[in-house]
């Protein structure tokens, strides 16, 4: 098999993946963050309006959470039939569920109008919303990845991540452009629906880019060998068999490692409008300006974290902002305490900089982890186990305990906590920068050494 380092492919190909892939996440992370910020904003009055404010949100992000539980089933069936039948196969079938659903909850009529069949549509589309979610991100960041070579993986590889920023730098804006031209009668009316149903359009967009790329290169390698295992009968496992078998212990790296990613980035960016809007009683477009600005620097710094890991390794940047997102959780509520418009910029802003430390480098290390056959189930399943434990409850976790203790102590040691089992995970995972995708092994994972992969990183 071809060696994956020896041979780039020629920048103008790879940029043509690089910018498919981040279109195509920023539009599908636009859909998801968009239902958060709503949920944050409006959804208790239009769908949940008998409950109090409070516990209206606390419903609403119940609604929000339901959607991570579909995440881990998307990555299996998605990581399945992309570890079978190709990456873009997938991706495009991944973009079309997550627009189409989007665009529906811009159509669910409230509880006023239809009582709790209202809240019940909402929630299906939610999780529909959450399996495509689920299949996205392994499949998109994959594709680049096993396009470009190891020397500068990192820095490629986190281009697809900066879809994350992007699209809540759009859904946020799109809402605060709602919220300013609008009454909050108005708002909560039809205005909130606007920007769900301007997700078709944004679809037909990403699909017209993603059917022009090629498919991974690696993985037409890898389908070859097993085409030609097959002819010899020599039976392939399924990639979710093979994966627990082989990687288990690199699930559970991965897994550890987005708990403070995850947990820090749903309270910097989703929560923190309840803890603005209903705590502090800020208002709606201040909150979203601050998200705003935090999302517009996180997207610019993005790439650099992640050029920064090809340097001095995924393992060094990732530390970094895991801790700091762990300390900083003081600070960021300490900030918004002070009701300024500056400092609610600074602490989403610097918050969103620890997280770029840890998401950056995230979609290389996670593909240096497993085998190409297995690559797209593998990396599927860390991430999206994990969002159910961390990304899922996090904003109703953060709602309940303001509740409970009226003060934001209880949740900054919420996020400490998450940020210690991430510093626990990557100390526990070998450093992967520089190995070689195509020379991985089943079993070659985060435990076991990589002669290959050390004598690549040592060329660089």
């Amino acid at each position: 098999m071809a060696s994956g380092t020896t041979a780039p492919p020629p920048s103008a190909g790879l940029g043509r993946i690089v910018a498919a892939s981040l279109i195509g996440t920023t539009i599908e992370w636009y859909d998801y963050f968009l239902y958060g910020s709503a949920a944050a904003l409006v959804f208790g009055r239009v769908f949940f309006p008998e409950s109090d404010p409070l516990t209206g949100t606390l419903l609403s992000f119940l609604t929000y959470a339901i959607g991570f539980v579909a995440r881990p089933v998307g990555a299996v069936v998605f990581g399945h039939y992309g570890d079978r039948l190709g990456r873009k196969k997938l991706l495009v079938i991944s973009l079309l569920m997550m627009g189409l659903s989007t665009a529906l909850i811009g159509c669910v009529p409230g509880y006023h109008t239809i009582g709790v069949a209202a809240p019940l549509l909402l929630t299906t589309l939610r999780l529909i919303q959450g399996f495509a979610l689920g299949g996205e991100w392994g499949g998109a960041v994959l594709l680049v990845s096993e396009h470009g070579d190891a020397r500068r993986r990192g820095f490629w590889a986190s281009w697809p991540q900066g879809g994350a920023p992007a699209g809540n730098l759009v859904a946020v804006g799109v809402l605060s452009l709602m919220t300013t031209v609008l009454s909050d009668d108005a708002f909560d009316s039809w205005g909130w629906r606007v920007p769900f149903l301007l997700s078709a359009v944004l679809v037909m967009i990403g699909l017209w880019i993603r059917l022009s790329v090629d498919e991974s290169p690696l993985f037409k390698e890898a389908l070859a060998a097993a085409e030609r295992h097959k002819a010899e009968q020599r039976a392939e496992r399924p990639p979710l068999v093979a994966v627990v078998r082989d990687h288990w212990r690199d699930i559970l790296v991965a897994m550890g490692a987005r708990m403070a990613e995850n947990i820090s980035y749903y309270v910097i960016t989703a929560f923190v409008l309840t803890y603005c809007v209903e705590h502090l009683k800020i208002d709606k477009q201040t909150s979203l300006n601050a998200v705003l600005i935090g999302s517009a620097v996180q997207f610019c710094l993005i790439p650099l974290f992640g050029a920064l890991s090809d340097r001095v390794g995924r393992k060094p940047v990732y530390l970094v902002g895991a801790v700091g997102v762990g300390l900083w959780s003081w600070a960021f509520f300490a900030l918004l305490d002070t009701r300024s418009f500056p400092a609610l910029v600074v602490a989403v802003t610097v918050g969103l900089i620890f997280h770029s430390a840890m998401y950056a480098p995230q979609a290389a290390f996670f593909s240096e982890l497993f085998a190409t056959r297995m690559r797209y189930t593998g990396a599927s399943i860390g991430a999206q186990l994990s969002s159910v434990a961390a990304g899922a409850p996090a904003p109703l976790i953060a709602t309940a305990l303001l509740g409970s203790y009226g003060n934001s102590t209880p949740i900054s040691v919420y996020v400490g906590l998450a940020a210690l089992i991430t510093v626990v995970a990557v100390l526990a995972a070998r450093e992967t920068r520089g190995r070689d995708l195509a020379a991985i092994e089943p079993g070659d994972g985060a435990a076991a050494r990589t002669t290959a992969g050390r004598r690549t990183a040592a060329s660089t």
